[in-house]
């Protein structure tokens, strides 16, 4: 059975709801104002979602152009030298309504987007609509600064705390589900925005100036370099998933020359990261410790006798740290960062002397070594158990202990050999 949502994932998502149901009556009660404006704006909105497509599913932001054109839109209040007179309610009733649009062909062949990403959406665009359009409406931002480049600073202010503000609720809407360190999480969202989310607050500043002076005219022109943007932003992560895709091939070798066992290498990397991000590790330093759980057995190829079901945490420790010092040197002439051969070649010295990463390998390692050697109910728990008693030498106690909340967590129940 599914895991129900957690208080702050359902706070969001009624939060989410309320909002897009008092924008979408009391637009279709009162009509559209500037009906031009909105429909220019949310064509753009719409083709922005469309443009989702080849996103892979880890993308920050699989629709960038949408998203600066939402915020555009909230940041709005000039049309050609002529004041606006759209509110923060038509504001979200536009974004709703053309994200909806754009996203059917996506919803059609089941990749539309997640009830989080909609909940950010109208979250974040909500928080932009409401910090601007009220003071502009009422004309204080036009007392206070004008429309030179004080006004310009302010609007992109707004965007910076619109970004702030999405990375708060994305940190709490990971936390949420999975119940990882939440400084982490966040840190992680706030180094996103230097990515993809700071063209999109730029452009969506840049749309708001541009249609002030020049009119919906202005919006095509700023459309090109976000598109652009986008483009090399998707060649990038098929590049780095083609890069992942040949390491786990590498890390393969071992199981295919019968050294370890079938879906030994992934299960011990699936862990170890979900293990970094109990620990607090940045994205960065989990993709090495990935790629490095990946690798850790690596160096077993060089060996002319297997050893027995490829448990190499039942070795003695001198012939534990050679096999290490191997995959190193394996792991070196395969062009991967040399971060990650330091872990693989770190992975059996003493857990004192180790970085973080290579303590973490060391433990998960271990673990499905004497999970897999004890098959049945009891064998996770037994393995647990061997690792808390080898605390005091080979194994980190924070590191175990973390491992043990991951465990619990998945009902103690381990990645199938595959």
């Amino acid at each position: 059975m599914a895991a129900r949502p957690a208080a702050p994932v359902l706070a969001a998502y009624a939060l989410a709801g309320l909002l897009t149901a008092w924008a979408l009556g009391t637009t279709l009660h009162d009509g559209l104002v500037e009906p031009g404006t909105a429909a220019a704006f949310g064509a753009l909105i719409a083709v922005g979602e469309l443009a989702r497509w080849g996103a892979s599913d880890g993308e920050r932001d699989p629709a960038p152009l949408a998203s600066a054109g939402a915020l555009a839109y909230a940041l709005l209040g000039q049309n050609a030298g002529h004041a606006t007179r759209h509110g923060a309610l038509q504001v979200i009733a536009v974004v709703v309504a053309a994200a909806l649009l754009g996203s059917v062909p996506h919803v059609a062949v089941g990749r539309g987007p997640s009830p989080d990403q909609a909940a950010r959406r109208v979250l974040t665009v909500a928080f932009a609509a409401v910090c601007f359009q009220p003071l502009y409406n009422s004309g204080h931002l036009d007392a206070w600064f004008g429309h030179g480049p004080y006004f310009a600073f302010v609007l992109l202010l707004l965007l910076v705390l619109t970004a702030l503000c999405d990375a708060v609720v994305a940190a709490l809407l990971l936390y949420a589900r999975t119940r990882y360190p939440f400084g982490p999480l966040l840190r992680d969202e706030l180094r996103g925005l230097i990515g993809i989310g700071s063209a999109v607050c730029a452009t969506g500043t840049v749309m708001a100036l541009a249609v002030a002076a020049a009119g919906l005219w202005a919006l095509p022109v700023f459309c090109v370099p976000l598109l652009l943007t986008q483009l090399a932003f998707r060649r990038y992560a098929a590049v780095r998933t083609t890069y992942r895709q040949t390491i786990t091939s590498l890390a393969r070798a071992t199981e295919i020359a019968g050294y370890t066992q079938p879906g030994h290498a992934r299960r011990v990397a699936e862990l170890s990261r979900a293990v970094g991000r109990e620990l607090g590790l940045s994205e960065s330093e989990l993709t090495v410790l990935e790629y490095a759980a990946l690798m850790h057995d690596i160096g077993q190829l060089s060996l002319l006798d297997p050893v027995p079901a490829g448990a190499t945490a039942t070795l003695p420790a001198a012939e534990q740290r050679r096999i290490a010092l191997l995959g190193g040197a394996v792991v070196r002439q395969t062009g991967v960062p040399a971060d990650v051969a330091v872990v693989v070649e770190r992975q059996a010295d003493p857990y004192r002397e180790q970085p973080l990463s290579a303590r973490i390998v060391r433990a998960v390692n271990a673990y499905d070594d004497l999970a897999e050697g004890s098959p049945g109910p009891g064998g996770s728990l037994s393995a647990l158990e061997q690792l808390r008693l080898g605390t005091g030498r080979d194994y980190h106690p924070q590191v175990v202990e973390s491992l043990a909340r991951v465990l619990a967590r998945g009902c103690l129940t381990r990645v199938p050999p595959g």
